[in-house]
């Protein structure tokens, strides 16, 4: 089992910039694949950003390419979200989810098996 504790989400002007933490316990010695998704009011959980175990592959949903930043410290059993330029239309709830592998699709939410319980992001106009 892994349990996965995201921080950092919280109320910003639009432009502004967050950083999210996501941090493992558990398990830790297994090669997780792992990834931000988030979810707004009335919306289906949407794919953010994917990075492999070893940081070297790392994905983007095109809403946030050039904005956000993800990233890894094994050492520390956490993964990072730097979130810059941030946009009321980013508002969601952010979640952190780690899986075995990419077979399902690094987008997809079956491809990961552990979930944290999301963090709140509000970013105001």
């Amino acid at each position: 089992q892994v349990q996965l504790v995201e921080s950092g989400g919280g109320s910003v002007q639009a432009g502004g910039s967050l950083r999210l933490s996501c941090e493992a316990s558990g398990r830790t010695d297994s090669t997780f694949q792992m990834a931000w998704f988030r979810q707004a009011p009335g919306k289906e959980r949407e794919f953010v950003a994917a990075i492999s175990w070893s940081g070297g592959s790392i994905y983007y949903a095109d809403s946030v390419k050039g904005r956000f930043t993800c990233s890894r410290l094994n050492a520390k059993n956490t993964v990072y979200l730097q979130m810059n330029s941030l946009k009321p239309e980013d508002t969601a709830v952010y979640y952190c989810a780690a899986g075995s592998s990419w077979t399902r699709g690094l987008q997809s939410t079956s491809s990961y098996d552990y979930w944290g319980h999301g963090t709140q992001v509000t970013v105001s106009s």
